[in-house]
C-alpha cells in the first residue's frame, strides 16, 4: 500500500489511473470511504473529475477497484507460500501467519481496509462489500486446502481456528488491546499446525 511520506515524489512518475487509485487508498485508509469525496481524491491525485469518471464510472467504482488490489496482494501471499514452500502445507499455513504477523504495524495506525470498509458499507449489495465478501470466501476455501492437504483431520474446523487468529489479530492491533499481537499470532498458529498434523 501506499505510504504518505513517498507520494510527493511518486505522484508525477504514475499513470493517470494509478494515480487515481494511488490518492484514493491514501485517503480511504486515512478518512475512510463516505467522508472522502471524489473533489478531493482529483486533488490529491493531481487530476480532474472527469479524468476519474473516465476512469471509473462511479465512486463505488473507484472503492471496489482498490479494494480488489488490496484482496490481490492477500492472494498473492498464498501464491508466494506455496513458491517457497512447495508441497508443504503446514510450512505455507506458517508463511501466511507470519506475513498477516508482519503486517499489523501498519494496521495499527489505520486499521485493517477490509474491516473499515465493511464498517463503512453496511448494503451487502454494494460492489465493494462484494469483492470483500468473494476475497474472504476464496481465502477461506485455500486455506482448507491447505489443512485438508496437511492431513488434518477436520480440516474446516482448523481453517475457522486459524481465520478467527489471523483477522482477530487485525482487530486486537487496531484497538491496541493486545501487545506483541505478531508474535503471539506466529505462536499459536505453530501450535495448531503441530498439534493437528500429529493428529
Amino acid at each position: 500500500m501506499a505510504s504518505t511520506g513517498r507520494r510527493p515524489s511518486r505522484v508525477a512518475k504514475l499513470p493517470p489511473r494509478e494515480r487515481i487509485l494511488d490518492a484514493a487508498e491514501e485517503l480511504f485508509q486515512s478518512e475512510g470511504i463516505r467522508r472522502v469525496g471524489v473533489q478531493a481524491i482529483a486533488e490529491r491525485a493531481e487530476t480532474t473529475k472527469m479524468a476519474i469518471y473516465r476512469h471509473f464510472d462511479t465512486k463505488d467504482a473507484l472503492v471496489a477497484e482498490w479494494l480488489r488490489i488490496v484482496a490481490a496482494d492477500y492472494q498473492a501471499a498464498f501464491d508466494r507460500a506455496e513458491a517457497e514452500h512447495p508441497g508443504r502445507p503446514g510450512e505455507q499455513i506458517l508463511f501466511l501467519a507470519r506475513f498477516i504477523a508482519e503486517g499489523l504495524p501498519s494496521v495499527s495506525p489505520r486499521g485493517c481496509p477490509f474491516i473499515n470498509s465493511i464498517a463503512e458499507l453496511p448494503d451487502r449489495t454494494h460492489p465493494a462489500r462484494q469483492v470483500i465478501e468473494e476475497h474472504k470466501a476464496r481465502q477461506t476455501r485455500r486455506l482448507v486446502a491447505l489443512c485438508t492437504e496437511a492431513g488434518m483431520p477436520d480440516p474446516e474446523e482448523t481453517a475457522a481456528e486459524i481465520t478467527f487468529l489471523l483477522e482477530g489479530a487485525q482487530v486486537s492491533t487496531q484497538n491496541g488491546s493486545i501487545d506483541r499481537a505478531g508474535a503471539r499470532l506466529v505462536r499459536l498458529v505453530e501450535g495448531i499446525v503441530a498439534r493437528e498434523t500429529r493428529a
